[in-house]
């Protein structure tokens, strides 16, 4: 033990020497059109630029540049007209009407004949929306449309949608981006390639894609946006992203200036840019800006409740996990206090719905009382469970593997790459994983959705493959109500029942971390920790 912690000493002496020289001696860099260009690095790669399956958080940050829908968010999650400039909703709240730009063009491409450009009308929502739900193209946003009965155009600038039933939370549904809008002789042309030739009417218009190495896209010179002067949006030229896997490999980029933007924290620089209660450092101040904010992020262990392993369908074991390490704790020394310890539900802080009262809290002695009664029921005397996770939270994980070692269970720890858990969790090959879920919309639906029984992966998002039937029948209940607070009090029960049964073990609720160099102007923040680019500009250093 004192051999490994007098390693780690010198590996961060190490860093922290070569940081201080990069921050002090600077770049040799060519700036005349480094302002114009905004880069940054993906370390969980890019799987597909087709909106229609834009499922990820770094999927959704990419087609944010690229597509647009009817509405849109802005960074307090208020819903804001975009191609729709408005909209009406019957009094019944089953239809919804709404009127188009007609000044909204879609990037040029050849196959839109002589002028190459084409303008987006009503026809072309009918179109994406019907490619959304169609069930051979089985597009990972097809499930966005389960509440819609109808939708069609009426003429060029009026869409109208029709819904099975009333769904209030409708309208923050059509912000993601599997809603957007595609030209219809384009996917067609492609084909399923159109995940790497994509034509969309975003602020950036698609230029190359190295799969694994570089993205790159150029300015929409017609977007139709513009700023609150009336000057065209976006202000950049161009985006570049490239897509190295280790965290420590991206951050020394950005201390090089190589990148602008840095996102998130990581065990192997955490400690070399933040203070201990989360400040940045003095030493970086003079290059790095930092902001924070709320996110609507629930980082958790899950469980997949078919497996045949005994201690995963053991209630016993799972809230054992549940109880026996502390979250607090482990947000002090892993995230430099970043973050909020999940001792609630599933429902993060920030949403109607949410419980400080329904989860776990650090009991090791009941953890210890949970295992020993499982050891004696199920004559299984070494109790030991698997848990998969990427590299960038293996510190969390091994954290985890000592406290409940201390209870008497043995986990063992694989790494996977990000793309390979992905794949596994959803195709149920991995027992116990680690994973997160991002509020697509302000309405916890999309987090209780994750516990509803027709939503088993992989066509759906429910990993633990749970079923209970009255979750099912509060799930279904809640589309009926308007009222927000009694939905509220239907959302904190079906989340109570999850925990109750201890389908995962829910970390943390996380915050926005956002790193940009000193000359970068203009990035906002927002709880969904969507990538905005429109309004971003550079300043020559």
């Amino acid at each position: 033990m004192i051999k490994r912690i007098w390693h780690q000493t010198i590996s961060y002496l190490s860093i922290s020497c070569m940081l201080l020289s990069l921050f002090s001696c600077g770049t040799d860099r060519n700036t005349n059109k480094d302002h114009l260009v905004f880069r940054y690095n993906e370390y969980a790669n890019i799987n597909t630029l087709d909106p229609a399956f834009s499922r990820t958080l770094q999927d959704n940050s990419v087609c944010n540049q690229l597509f647009n829908g009817l509405v849109q968010l802005d960074d307090n999650l208020n819903i804001l007209p975009c191609i729709a400039k408005d909209w009406a909703i019957s009094e019944d709240g089953k239809t919804y009407t709404f009127n188009l730009r007609n000044d909204v063009y879609f990037h040029k491409h050849e196959r839109f004949g002589k002028d190459s450009i084409r303008t987006v009308v009503a026809d072309d929502f009918t179109y994406s929306l019907n490619r959304l739900r169609d069930e051979k193209l089985a597009a990972s946003g097809s499930w966005v449309l389960n509440k819609v009965d109808d939708f069609k155009a009426i003429n060029d600038t009026i869409f109208e949608i029709s819904l099975k039933q009333p769904f209030p939370a409708f309208i923050g549904l059509l912000t993601m981006k599997y809603c957007s809008v595609v030209p219809k002789e384009i996917v067609e042309f492609y084909g399923t390639e159109f995940r790497s030739h994509p034509i969309g009417t975003g602020p950036f218009k698609f230029k190359r894609w190295e799969e694994n190495i570089k993205l790159v896209f150029r300015k929409n010179e017609l977007y139709f946006e513009t700023d609150e002067e009336g000057k065209p949006l976006p202000y950049l030229e161009a985006v570049s992203l490239t897509f190295l896997p280790d965290k420590q490999s991206e951050f020394l980029q950005f201390a090089q200036g190589n990148i602008d933007y840095l996102q998130g924290l990581d065990a192997s620089y955490k400690d070399e840019l933040l203070t201990a209660d989360g400040k940045l450092r003095a030493t970086y101040k003079p290059s790095v800006n930092m902001t924070t904010g709320p996110f609507l992020n629930s980082e958790y262990l899950g469980f997949y409740l078919d497996s045949e392993t005994p201690e995963i369908q053991s209630k016993l074991i799972r809230k054992a996990i549940n109880y026996g390490f502390d979250r607090k704790k482990m947000m002090m020394y892993l995230r430099n206090g970043i973050g909020n310890p999940a001792n609630g539900g599933f429902i993060p802080i920030g949403l109607p719905g949410y419980n400080k009262s329904i989860g776990f809290t650090y009991q090791p002695e009941k953890a210890k009382q949970l295992i020993s009664q499982f050891k004696k029921e199920s004559g299984i005397t070494n109790p030991e469970i698997t848990l998969v996770t990427s590299s960038n939270y293996l510190s969390f994980c091994e954290f985890i593997q000592r406290e409940l070692e201390k209870a008497g269970l043995k986990i063992n720890v694989d790494v996977m790459p990000e793309a390979t858990l992905r794949s596994s969790r959803s195709e149920g090959k991995v027992d116990m994983f680690r994973s997160s879920w991002v509020a697509d919309y302000m309405d916890a639906e999309n987090y209780l959705s994750i516990f509803y029984s027709k939503n088993f992966t992989p066509k759906g998002s429910n990993y633990f493959h749970f079923k209970n039937k009255t979750v099912d029948s509060l799930y279904n209940k809640a589309f009926m109500i308007s009222d927000i607070e009694e939905r509220k009090q239907l959302y904190t029960t079906i989340d109570s029942i999850a925990m109750d049964n201890a389908i995962m073990v829910p970390l943390f609720y996380d915050e926005v971390v956002r790193f940009t160099r000193k000359n970068v102007n203009g990035l906002g923040i927002n709880p969904i920790n969507m990538l905005d680019l429109r309004y971003v500009n550079k300043s020559l250093e």
